[in-house]
């Protein structure tokens, strides 16, 4: 809901034109056309019957003349998709009622000359008149459409707001507690300072450039182990880091600052609370076509129970949000306590790279 497809333009200049036009090539959105269409040329039917309740004949029609001006319609649409939403909404307008309306008149003209069927007026009129039906169920759909893709539009911004929130919000203690750390190993252990260097160079670097909606998954566990890497710096042996990665595809598509948000609150509201450390448990299993990811770590049992973590309600909620504007019901994010253990888990549908 990356790409990209959801990658936003900088600048209103650079923004791309607002594409109301669906995508009438999928199979789905076909067998959708026609089954209204088709419920349409039954209600139409009815409503032209004399005697019985549906003229067999007349649906039939109906029917045939309906479905030969949508699929026909779809196909003009669909191969000049790419070009319409290059164009500014009126021009879209514009080509798809000319497209509709062309063809609706073509085929009113061949069946009232032609064919001399579905005729209970002058064959002008009838042609005239579908012209102006179908004119005007293509701008009560346009206007529909035009509302989906506001909306859609906006929930893009949103979720870039979003993305932006996350990447602003490295902590200023995590930056100054790194470059302490640095300071502190330049004397002692140069070749490892200069790695930590690399490391939170890394880090900012891959937080702040992504623009994304989606990335592969390889790269946010890149993150994460840069994050890890660099506490692992400050906290020494405290933070142990026990990786169970299986089932694991690295074309997978996810959305950026997803995982690197539960690390750091595993170490932040964790470990970093405990005076022995601990273990941060990261997991992961699929099942079908969805892949689960654990992140347990151990927390103070001594602090309210209010409060142990709380400091991660902004970051989940975020999460949260964001994973259901992408996914809908199909991405799950839960949390869980048991045994002094925090458990976050994660669970997404597999999306691999296009």
């Amino acid at each position: 809901m990356a790409n990209s497809p959801h990658a936003l333009a900088q600048d209103t200049s650079a923004k791309p034109h607002l594409a109301i036009v669906p995508d009438l090539c999928q199979i789905n959105a076909l067998l959708l056309m026609l089954i209204l269409t088709q419920i349409m040329a039954l209600i139409l039917s009815m409503m032209l019957s004399d005697q019985a309740l549906v003229d067999w004949e007349v649906l039939g029609q109906i029917s045939i003349f309906s479905h030969c001006v949508v699929l026909s319609c779809a196909a003009f649409i669909c191969s000049g998709r790419r070009f319409l939403h290059r164009r500014p909404i009126a021009w879209q307008i514009a080509a798809v009622i000319l497209v509709v309306t062309s063809v609706s008149g073509s085929f009113a003209a061949f069946v009232a000359l032609q064919l001399g069927l579905l005729i209970s007026s002058p064959p002008d009129v009838f042609i005239l008149r579908s012209m102006l039906i179908s004119a005007l169920i293509a701008l009560l759909l346009l206007r529909y459409f035009a509302l989906q893709a506001q909306w859609r539009q906006q929930k893009q911004a949103e979720l870039k707001a979003r993305l932006d929130a996350l990447q602003a919000r490295i902590r200023p203690h995590f930056l100054f507690n790194s470059m302490n750390t640095i300071a502190s190993l330049i004397a002692s252990d140069p070749p490892r300072a200069e790695e930590a260097v690399l490391d939170l160079a890394s880090v900012f670097r891959m937080t702040l450039s992504q623009q994304d909606m989606l990335i592969p998954l390889k790269d946010e566990l890149a993150l994460c182990q840069r994050f890890l890497s660099l506490e692992g710096l400050r906290l020494g042996d405290r933070l142990r880091i026990e990786w169970r990665l299986e089932g694991l595809d690295e074309s997978l598509m996810i959305p950026p600052l997803i995982l690197q948000p539960l690390v750091e609150n595993a170490v932040c509201h964790g470990i970093q609370q405990l005076a022995q450390g601990g273990t941060i448990q990261i997991s992961s299993y699929r099942q079908k076509d969805s892949l689960t990811i654990m992140i347990a770590n151990p927390y103070p049992t001594q602090r309210e129970v209010g409060t142990i973590h709380d400091g991660n309600h902004i970051a989940l909620d975020n999460i949260r949000a964001r994973l259901h504007a992408l996914y809908g019901e199909t991405a799950i994010l839960k949390t869980s306590r048991n045994d002094a253990v925090f458990t976050v888990t994660l669970r997404l549908p597999m999306q691999p790279e296009q």
